[in-house]
């Protein structure tokens, strides 16, 4: 079990019935070491699959396609490549929209079943447990590592401490090189690293995360979530009476009472299904007592419900003591159904305009983007055989990773008009907008009106089918 942790008070506002005006509950703010016990069950599974999708972040950029990394978010030279997709800052909006997407979710999902994004996906869990796994199997279980945490130094002491600290310090240098590595080539990282030929920005980040994740998952674990992340504070304020969280059943469980040694239970009559085995207080890794109600340092990871459903498995009582269920499902209140509340329309609703206006980027996200810009002073130039003449400025921005070469073509327009600036292919450097003039030529007697629209296409030489098009107008004396 724990060791003790200071007592504070905490509001729990107008609750009646099970749950008094002010409640009495625990939270460790620093004084102790929390050494939770692991016990096997559904939701440890559920969190040790979730917690391997950040193998994803160690290899994922590793991932090599066509000859280069396939995930690339090169900052410095303002693109990102995902495969054969290439993300300029003229696309960024679909980043915005998919931040927003991935907020939208996280909101949506703290509205119905709290944090259950810090117990199962967020970084500082998954490292922590991570880390934590790692003392246990060194320095043994919690009774174990309370007892050499307080025992003099001495041989043993050193030797685990050390193997530890040189195992948790070796995973805080590789992440943070995954980190970086996602923002350049790492093949070309890993290159430069052995050879200390990293720059001042790249050991400044590499030290920085390294050292972060050491003391945050080391050190620190649960009080960052406490006193630090944001998010947690964010979402610990979106829940409300009808959200789902790890929750003890107060009517079922009261009045506690020990088991006896034999079986037997103490006296009394009237006695609930919790026996005060402390179970749920030892397997959670941030040290809350999840009976004593709802408090600041619960991550929805649902660890309780694996000891408590285990220890009512071993002594014949109903599962469910401790569950996810609703502030108003504990008191007898009604239940609402899930499309019942008001809050699930609008997250849904800006989850798919979010989803929608991705797709409709990503559909619409050509190797090649066309902007012309007719010639405003003048608009048109009378030539000395009394043709009209207007100049283009053609801005084509080449979203591929090599450079390619572009016919220019023209449709619409004024009958027997000439295009200008053609003849040869246009070089069109990659990841970059390039710049050429082009000018169309129509005789005077063919052209009908005072603006007349063209529309100018560029296609790659090599493969047609890499082509844009824009429409513009082509300008001419008042008939």
């Amino acid at each position: 079990m724990s060791e003790p942790v200071q007592k504070t008070t905490a509001e729990a506002g107008s609750v009646t019935g099970l749950y008094h005006e002010h409640a009495e509950w625990a939270v460790n703010v620093g004084e102790a070491t929390v050494h939770a016990k692991r016990m096997p069950g559904r939701f440890r599974t559920l969190k040790y699959i979730t917690e391997s999708l950040w193998l994803i972040f160690f290899f994922g950029a590793y991932l090599r396609w066509n000859g280069k990394q396939a995930i690339l978010l090169d900052i410095n030279n303002r693109q990102f490549h995902i495969f054969d997709l290439t993300i300029l800052p003229q696309d960024i909006w679909m980043v915005s929209l998919l931040l927003l997407l991935l907020a939208m979710t996280l909101f949506a999902v703290t509205s119905v079943a709290s944090r259950v994004f810090c117990g199962y996906f967020c970084f500082q869990t998954a490292w922590v447990d991570l880390f934590t796994w790692i003392e246990e199997k060194i320095e043994g279980r919690p009774n174990a590592r309370h007892k050499l945490d307080a025992a003099p130094w001495n041989g043993d002491k050193i030797r685990k401490k050390a193997a530890k600290h040189a195992i948790w310090l070796a995973i805080a240098i590789l992440t943070g090189i995954s980190f970086t590595i996602w923002f350049e080539d790492a093949f070309q990282y890993w290159h430069d690293l052995l050879r200390f030929n990293l720059s001042l920005l790249e050991w400044s980040v590499l030290i920085g995360f390294t050292l972060g994740t050491y003391f945050f998952a080391g050190f620190m674990r649960e009080q960052v979530c406490l006193w630090i992340c944001p998010y947690a504070r964010i979402q610990g304020v979106m829940a409300d009476s009808q959200t789902l969280l790890p929750a003890y059943d107060e009517k079922r469980g009261e009045p506690r009472g020990r088991l006896h040694r034999h079986g037997g239970e103490q006296a009394g009559t009237n006695r609930g299904d919790c026996i005060d085995c402390y179970q749920c207080v030892q397997v959670c890794p941030t040290g809350v007592d999840i009976r004593q109600g709802q408090q600041l340092g619960c991550i929805t990871c649902g660890l309780c419900l694996d000891a408590c459903d285990s220890v009512m498995d071993k002594i014949g009582r109903p599962r469910g003591l401790i569950r996810y269920a609703s502030l108003n499902e504990l008191e007898g209140r009604p239940v609402k159904k899930l499309y019942q509340h008001p809050r699930t329309f609008v997250y849904i609703g800006i989850l798919i305009m979010s989803l929608a206006g991705i797709i409709y980027g990503l559909n619409h996200l050509g190797a090649l983007t066309l902007r012309v810009a007719p010639e405003r002073q003048p608009l048109f130039v009378r030539m000395s055989d009394g043709s009209i003449q207007n100049k283009y400025t053609f801005k084509v921005l080449n979203k591929t990773g090599k450079d390619v070469y572009v016919n220019v073509k023209a449709s619409g327009g004024v009958k027997d008009q000439v295009i200008i600036g053609t003849e040869q292919p246009k070089l069109v450097t990659h990841g970059k907008a390039t710049s050429f003039t082009i000018f169309a030529r129509a005789p005077d007697e063919n052209i009908l009106k005072e603006v007349t629209s063209i529309e100018f296409r560029v296609e790659n030489t090599e493969d047609p089918a890499m082509a844009a098009e824009y429409t513009t107008k082509f300008n001419a004396p008042k008939r």
